[in-house]
């Protein structure tokens, strides 16, 4: 909860998520959590901090299938950007600059594939009347 309360704060990191649509489609928890879940992806929408884009299963593969990751970019010069990255037995920081910059380079192509953040929140209001 403190970390969803800084996304509130004026001067607040900044959230951009890129999520596939099978995040949606994969039942899990029941009906009643994956409504309550969408109404909280909704909710995140109006935060102006936040951009949350669908990658559609009808815009094909995206790059991003390979497995999900954060990139985290800091507002001094000094602290240079960084991949996180999670699998089955851990999680791994990548901080070297080819491999940063390769996950930029997926970042850079599934935002320009994926839904737009006006129609990702169209997804999600049709995905709630189908729950």
């Amino acid at each position: 909860m403190e970390r969803q309360n800084l996304l509130a704060a004026d001067e607040g990191p900044r959230l951009w998520v890129l999520m596939d649509e099978t995040v949606l489609r994969r039942p899990a928890g029941g009906p009643g959590v994956m409504a309550a879940q969408v109404e909280r992806l909704l909710e995140a929408t109006e935060n102006p901090r936040v951009t949350l884009q669908i990658a559609e299963f009808e815009a094909g593969h995206h790059p991003g299938t390979y497995g999900p990751f954060v990139l985290f970019r800091f507002e001094l010069p000094e602290l240079p950007d960084m991949v996180y990255v999670e699998y089955l037995t851990g999680a791994v920081y990548l901080e070297e600059r080819s491999e940063v910059a390769s996950h930029l380079e997926v970042l850079d192509r599934m935002s320009t594939q994926a839904a737009t953040a006006r129609r990702t929140r169209e997804i999600l209001e049709d995905f709630r009347k189908e729950l």
